[in-house]
């Protein structure tokens, strides 16, 4: 029976991990994959989360299982940090999932579930799974114009024509801050025309958010999600916890959905309940807890904000260091953009036939779309890649 399954479309990302894996050059340079890394290439523990960990530890009673929504409190502290006091908490309703990958398939099972719900529109390029996830739980996809790899910056003339087809009751999807792939942002004012169409179409947008903290600071990071959601009468959003609290392995996420509180909300929580219990049944405790322990004390805040801050500033420094090397290296100013993209990833513009000279000339690895994980490099590896890369442009 087994030899009638076809195998699935190879996954990029992982992919490229076997062959970086398998790659025997001890000078190659990991750029491709998606974690946070200091300048020895390590992947750290924050030291505020390792302290509420131990605290946590110290302190925990049972290992009984978590109720379907998870940890309330964990959730409501998320719901502050994203929201703030944009709407009403009574207008509100959250459930912790495993990592900001199941919120993205949960809120689009619960959104498939609505015979209401129109297509998903999805800005081009995006994260790798938002198309097979949406294509999983049942929605059609459509892509919209977002990004113009010629200038490296947002196509957003573009963007409002293509949503300007868009249908009431159609989702829109909507990255929350720190592009991925491209690091390239809405400014507020574009954040707020955006908004304004939505409403008047009667879309809904889907916000999801998994790097607060890596673009601008937590606070500006989440000014146009804030903002679209003080505009809007009903929204959905994605958080993950892995790259600002760096619990990557631990799965900790969460799903909210914003509406007017009573029935309606409600039962599209209860959908959402549904959905994960046949996903996965009950989220796992250890990351949330250690969060939400985190969170609640003003000390252990305090110092995780300012590790986040550390981390932001390694990646602005990084930008900084690959925009001047680049320069240098291919005497132009084709690569200066960017100095001006947030988070983690740029988006460089190689094809991937120069994608694959450069890992096989200089051992740099990069997803065949060119996404660079600009807080993946260090200082010792700039000359090599502003070398390679100006080798497969020439």
């Amino acid at each position: 029976m087994f030899e009638n399954y076809k195998s699935p479309a190879p996954d990029v990302i992982l992919e490229l991990m076997q062959q970086f894996r398998a790659d025997p050059r001890p000078e190659k340079i990991d750029l491709g994959i998606g974690v946070y890394k200091t300048g020895d290439g390590k992947t750290p523990v924050m030291q505020a989360v390792k302290d509420a960990e131990r605290q946590y530890i110290e302190q925990e009673q049972t290992k009984a299982y978590l109720g379907l929504a998870g940890d309330a409190d964990f959730v409501d502290r998320i719901r502050t940090l994203v929201l703030d006091d944009a709407v009403s908490p009574d207008c509100v309703r959250g459930i912790q999932t495993v990592g900001g990958g199941a919120a993205v398939r949960l809120l689009a099972d619960m959104l498939a579930a609505n015979d209401k719900c129109g297509r998903i529109w999805i800005p081009s390029p995006t994260w790798i799974n938002h198309v097979p996830i949406s294509k999983a739980a049942g929605l059609e996809v459509v892509t919209y114009t977002y990004f113009d790899p010629a200038t490296g910056q947002i196509d957003f003339d573009g963007m409002l024509d293509d949503l300007g087809k868009a249908e009431a009751n159609d989702i829109v999807l909507l990255h929350g801050c720190c592009h991925n792939p491209t690091g390239a942002d809405l400014t507020l004012e574009q954040w707020r025309a955006t908004a304004a169409l939505i409403a008047e179409r009667g879309l809904l947008p889907f916000v999801d958010i998994a790097y607060q903290g890596f673009g601008d600071g937590l606070e500006e990071d989440a000014a146009g999600v804030r903002l679209l959601a003080g505009t809007v009468p009903e929204m959905v959003i994605s958080t993950s916890c892995s790259k600002n609290f760096g619990v990557y392995r631990d799965r900790v996420g969460t799903a909210m959905i914003i509406g007017d509180p009573g029935a309606g909300i409600d039962k599209a929580r209860e959908v959402l309940l549904s959905a994960g219990r046949v996903n996965y049944s009950f989220p796992p405790n250890h990351g949330a807890a250690t969060i939400s322990l985190l969170l609640s004390d003003p000390t252990l805040t305090s110092a995780w904000k300012s590790e986040l801050d550390e981390m932001r500033q390694r990646i602005l420094g990084n930008r900084e260091a690959l925009a001047q090397t680049l320069r240098s290296a291919t005497n132009s100013d084709r690569f200066d953009f960017v100095r001006g993209h947030k988070g983690m990833f740029s988006l460089l513009g190689l094809s991937a036939e120069q994608i694959t000279q450069l890992r096989n000339e200089a051992a740099v690895f990069m997803p065949p779309d060119g996404r660079m994980n600009i807080a993946a490099i260090n200082e010792a590896d700039l000359d090599v890649i502003g070398k390679g890369i100006a080798a497969v442009i020439r």
